[in-house]
């Protein structure tokens, strides 16, 4: 019972830094080319100003849970991937700095180039989480010792021996691509106004049309590289209620943005970053980390996880600092509500 609460509870985090995160990476890829001058980028820079740095502060509370809860795991997977984890430190690095050394840099050729580091950066990530996910869910070359190596890339096939990326785990990494800069859309629709909240709107139903496309090839692809994801679904038919939310979400994505609904359009925008993670999740449960070397070598629920006390006891703080971060996510999204004003906004 506490490795199945513990699992959902890291998959909440998850979600979490996701849903609260993706957005503003997705205002990121849209700030290369959404504004037109200097004026809209303060405005998309603003509006996620408040909130892009406490958003990051899910990833780390994912990541100590991980540690916490399911050491094995954390232990493998993040000497694994050791080389991609440096590059997303790097580019979430880049990130931060280039949004805080824009507003101190009055120099045109300066700002240009932070400008382009920050959309460059938040590029990179929304490609790099996603074709995480991907490598989670078709397997790495595990050992018996619980331990892997895996080469920025190798024969870009899915096999015994991949690499981090093949043609699967690119395709991950074009749907968290696409998924994110629409949630990002979606978030200007609702901060911005004017011509740069037209232009959010317009660009949404081509980002969704994208959107569904790469969902469709994605779930295929998933089937094809690995079928085990469908036997719990299989096992617990009513779970296909998971699949049935992300196809009503994307519809209510393109119905609320056509009838210039934002909130609704982003909360659907939400739902379905949910049910695409959540049935992720359930598609490999109980199995954390799958063995492409063999189902031995596979980092289970049971394998993994900490002693029954720690989890007892760490519920109890688990709750403490999600009550905490809860009330200040609370606190900063009703602080700082309503629509953007870059006039308003000082250099």
């Amino acid at each position: 019972m506490m490795g199945f609460l513990w699992f959902w509870l890291v998959a909440v985090m998850i979600v979490g830094y996701v849903v609260l995160d993706g957005f503003d990476m997705g205002v990121g890829v849209l700030h290369l080319f959404l504004a037109r001058n200097e004026a809209e980028r303060r405005t998309l820079l603003a509006s996620i100003g408040p909130v892009w740095d406490g958003n990051e502060v899910w990833l780390l509370a994912g990541g100590g849970t991980l540690y916490f809860a399911f050491p094995l795991l954390y232990a493998s997977a993040f000497s694994g991937f050791y080389l991609p984890l440096m590059i997303v430190l790097w580019l979430l690095i880049l990130r931060g700095v280039s949004i805080e050394l824009r507003n101190h840099v009055d120099i045109g050729v300066w700002r240009s180039l932070l400008d382009g580091v920050f959309g460059l950066a938040s590029v990179l990530l929304t490609i790099f989480f996603g074709a995480a996910l991907a490598n989670v869910l078709r397997g790495v070359p595990l050992h018996a010792d619980g331990t892997f190596f895996l080469p920025l890339w190798t024969n870009w096939q899915p096999g015994v021996d991949p690499g981090i990326l093949d043609w699967y785990t690119v395709i991950g990494g074009l749907v968290a691509l696409v998924a994110l800069t629409l949630h990002g859309a979606l978030w200007l629709t609702i901060k911005t106004s004017g011509e740069l909240e037209q232009r959010a709107r317009k660009i949404v139903p081509a980002l969704l049309i994208v959107l569904v496309a790469l969902t469709v090839v994605s779930l295929v692809a998933t089937i094809a590289v690995r079928p085990a994801t469908l036997d719990n679904y299989f096992r617990y038919p009513f779970t296909f209620v998971v699949p049935v939310g992300v196809v009503v979400s994307l519809l209510l994505i393109g119905l609320w943005n056509r009838q210039a609904k934002p909130l609704c359009a982003f909360l659907a925008s939400v739902a379905y970053l949910f049910f695409m993670l959540a049935g992720a999740c359930w598609g490999v449960y109980p199995t954390l980390l799958h063995a492409t070397t063999g189902a031995t070598n596979d980092i289970t629920l049971t394998r993994a996880l900490t002693g029954a006390h720690g989890l007892a006891v760490g519920l109890v703080w688990w709750t403490i600092g999600m009550a905490l971060a809860t009330t200040y996510i609370v606190f900063v999204y009703t602080r700082f509500k309503g629509k953007t004003d870059a006039a308003a906004e000082s250099h």
